[in-house]
This record gives C-alpha cells, sequence and structure tokens, in this order.
C-alpha cells in the first residue's frame, strides 16, 4: 500500500494517508504531492486520516499551509475522521479551530455543495447584474 492516495472526484481532490504514524518522514512527501496538485488548480481537496492514528508537528505544519493555499486559490481543505490522537493534538495546538472535519469522504464531499437556496440567490443575484 502507497504512503497517499490521491483521487480526484467530481472535480475534489481526495488524498488519503495511508499510514499509521506520519511524521517529518512523511510530511515533506504529503507537501510535494498537494503542491503540484494545487498548482494543478486543484484547490478543494479532502484529506482522509482515518488510518492515521498519529501527526507529529510537521505534518500538521503541512496541513496548515496546505491549509492557506487553498482558502488564497478560493478553495478548501477539508479533514476525514483524525485519530483520537491526532485529534487531541489538532486541540493541543490549536488548529482544530481552522479545519472541518468530516466522519467520512462522502460527508466532506457533500459539504462543498451548495444549498438550494443560497444557490438559488447566487443564480438571482448574477442575473441583476448582468
Amino acid at each position: 500500500m502507497r504512503d497517499f492516495e490521491i483521487n480526484n472526484h467530481c472535480g475534489y481532490l481526495i488524498a488519503t494517508v495511508n499510514v499509521e504514524k506520519a511524521t517529518i518522514l512523511e510530511a515533506l512527501e504529503f507537501k510535494c504531492v498537494l503542491d503540484e496538485n494545487i498548482y494543478n488548480g486543484n484547490h478543494n481537496i479532502i484529506i482522509d486520516l482515518k488510518n492515521c492514528e498519529f501527526l507529529d508537528s510537521t505534518f500538521i505544519g503541512v496541513l496548515v499551509v496546505t491549509w492557506k493555499k487553498a482558502k488564497e486559490k478560493g478553495g478548501k481543505l477539508k479533514l476525514v475522521k483524525p485519530g483520537n490522537f491526532a485529534q487531541s493534538v489538532f486541540h493541543l495546538t490549536g488548529t482544530i479551530e481552522i479545519f472541518e472535519t468530516y466522519d467520512n469522504v462522502e460527508e466532506a464531499l457533500s459539504s462543498f455543495m451548495i444549498p438550494i437556496d443560497e444557490y438559488s440567490s447566487v443564480i438571482l443575484s448574477n442575473q441583476k447584474v448582468n
């Protein structure tokens, strides 16, 4: 099994971390993969951490930097189910407040969808401008 799986689903990048412990060694490779994908126009990113129980500070730093890059490009970064230890590290570092977290990839994907009421108001406001 590769350390990271990268998939694209309907324009959303899904990066799965397949290591139990994500440390500086994995962080450097993961950062390169994410940077390349952001450069290629993938600005809405889901990082699936369900297989990962431990994240060191360098790996969390990569997540924060990637979140900032996605946000600068008008995208979002969302996390799927960090393990209990990883969740407590997010709380201790205060980074839990910047990340949207979900129980599974499907929930994270659906969170990108615009509710119909909001979509209608966006369409109406665009028609008024034209």
